[in-house]
């Protein structure tokens, strides 16, 4: 298994290894059950983004959580293959052999689709309103928040429950 840094380091990469250079990103949570949250980019969608070297020797940009479950259970991942989030954090690389311990499996657009409708995400009245149908900045706006507040504060719980859940951690409570 690879060693993983439990705080992400950033360096220029020169020489180090793709697989070096992925783990510099991921900030891995100190209880086993935690996520390893990308603290690399982020595009667009809120999901991360990371470069490998492609066949070609051109760059091939890859999303974080594809190459963690590929490079931590050795299995190859086919382009219609999705990664499904068991913690519903986009920014979660946390997988492992261990089904029971990984936030990451494998799965297809009806798996996606069927977790989307178990987990109340999809645009529906009914639907909670943390995850109904979110705009694609939004994601991309709260990833970008998780991002920061863990590479400000680290591994902070109170801070990231905070970002996770729309709430500002400074926002005082009822008690």
């Amino acid at each position: 298994m690879t060693d993983i840094p439990a705080t992400p380091r950033r360096r220029r990469a020169t020489t180090r290894t793709e697989a070096e250079r992925f783990w510099q990103f991921v900030l891995k949570g100190p209880a086993a059950g935690d996520c390893w949250l990308w603290t690399g980019a982020i595009a667009d969608d809120g999901y991360g983004r990371f470069w490998t070297a492609g066949v070609d020797g051109k760059q091939k940009i890859v999303r974080p959580q594809r190459y963690a479950y590929t490079a931590l259970t050795g299995r190859e991942l086919t382009p219609d293959v999705l990664i499904l989030h068991r913690c519903d954090v986009p920014l979660c690389v946390h997988a492992d052999v261990d089904p029971e311990a990984s936030h990451l499996r494998p799965g297809d657009t009806s798996d996606n689709m069927q977790d989307r409708a178990r987990r109340g995400r999809q645009p529906r009245p009914s639907a909670t309103l943390r995850f109904r149908d979110l705009p694609r900045a939004e994601r991309a706006r709260r990833s970008r928040a998780l991002r920061t507040a863990v590479l400000e504060r680290g591994w902070d719980a109170a801070a990231i429950h905070g970002v996770l859940s729309g709430v500002d951690p400074g926002h005082p409570t009822l008690f």
